[in-house]
């Protein structure tokens, strides 16, 4: 190997992205794939030389591939990705706002809800066609149905979705034309309204969640590892945000359910945000730090105070203007930062090689203690022996 491809194969640099200390170092900093000089008189010695040993260094930790991630970072845009996770899950919970407001007498804010929950709905397809980059590829989705991927079963989830509360809110503004109220089919309006309805709050629920775990199937250490807790904690932004808007735009005598949801939702997102930043060791860490971490902190900010104001003023107008907005504010924050801290921990390889190595002592130590006790190794789930070396 020439000078030249040693360098470019140790720089640490590849395709834009840099890793710190990527390649073989000394402990000191010195990279030992450079040495200093080497001797070239007649009798050998130097470097390597088969009559001298080498200086005897700590050991030495690959940290990548010539600085390359270990797990390639998803491809997704931004801000047109976490704006989807945004609005979609405001769209769900507002559908189901909308069929509790249905049945139970309140018009101004069933009217509100399902508004909402269709511009929720025609915006996230407008984003997701953008991300996708031609509106073809949408449709060539939904030409295959596949159980086992979040993503396909999303779009069977967001495509009859966005075509009910479309629906729904057309029929809201049918009757507002004058030619339309003269038709004898003005009388079947609120019966078709009312099963529209009822179909996007069926889906609505899943719009609120599945994008969770879209992200858990992913490589990316801190999407995958909180798997569990991640569509708890993007369900209460989703009820949190949504209550929140409808609660804002509904006058305060309609707008009781919206504000049961909502504080319901803020306390559910709290809970759950606690748990994935800290619950999983240093998979967690990048939701504490750079801009994740301050996304996520002024996200906690503005949901605190939203449903404080909520709890204690939502039933006046300011209040309930302004703890929705913060309520808004803060789930956006939060899919904001969650999509933040997800792409950071596939750049940096230590989230994937720290939790590598800690799986695989508790297997080796799983192994030693079945092995002093006499019993049989435990069967991997193809029915071969667990390998606990490397």
């Amino acid at each position: 190997m020439t000078d030249e491809a040693t360098d470019e194969a140790t720089d640490g640099v590849s395709d834009g992205v840099t890793v710190p200390g990527a390649g073989w170092h000394r402990a000191g900093g010195e990279d030992l794939t450079r040495p200093k000089g080497r001797r070239r008189r007649k009798g050998g010695g130097g470097w390597g030389s088969g009559n001298r040993e080498a200086a005897m260094v700590p050991e030495a930790e690959f940290t990548s591939y010539y600085g390359r991630p270990i797990v390639k970072p998803a491809t997704w845009k931004n801000p047109e990705v976490p704006l989807y996770l945004f609005l979609g899950g405001v769209g769900g919970t507002s559908a189901v706002i909308g069929a509790l407001g249905e049945f139970t007498g309140r018009p101004q804010l069933t009217r509100t809800a399902h508004f909402t929950a269709a511009g929720g709905a025609l915006a996230s397809v407008v984003l997701l066609i953008v991300d996708l980059g031609r509106p073809m590829r949408f449709l060539h989705m939904l030409r295959v149905f596949k159980p086992t991927s979040p993503l396909s079963v999303g779009s069977y989830i967001l495509s009859p979705f966005s075509a009910l509360t479309v629906a729904t809110a057309g029929l809201h503004a049918l009757p507002w034309f004058p030619a339309v109220r003269a038709l004898k089919v003005a009388r079947w309006i609120p019966g078709l309204r009312k099963g529209a309805a009822v179909g996007a709050a069926v889906f609505g629920g899943p719009m609120t969640t599945y994008t969770a775990v879209l992200l858990a199937n992913t490589a990316s250490p801190s999407w995958h590892e909180p798997h569990d807790e991640l569509p708890f904690l993007f369900a209460g932004s989703a009820l949190a945000a949504g209550g929140g808007i409808t609660m804002a735009l509904t006058p305060v005598a309609e707008a009781g359910p919206s504000r049961k949801v909502a504080v319901v939702g803020a306390a559910i997102e709290l809970a759950a945000a606690h748990k994935v930043e800290n619950g999983h060791g240093v998979v967690s860490e990048p939701y504490h730090i750079g801009r994740a971490g301050k996304l996520l902190r002024a996200a906690k900010a503005c949901t605190v105070g939203g449903a404080g104001l909520t709890v204690l003023a939502g039933k006046t107008r300011a209040g309930a203007i302004v703890g929705g907005a913060l309520l808004a504010a803060g789930s956006a924050l939060t899919r904001f930062g969650v999509f933040d801290a997800g792409m950071a921990s596939a750049k940096d390889p230590k989230y994937t090689v720290i939790p590598q190595r800690a799986r695989l002592a508790a297997r080796q130590a799983e192994a030693a203690e079945r092995a002093a006790a006499g019993e049989a190794p435990v069967p991997a789930p193809d029915g071969q022996a667990r390998s606990v070396t490397r």
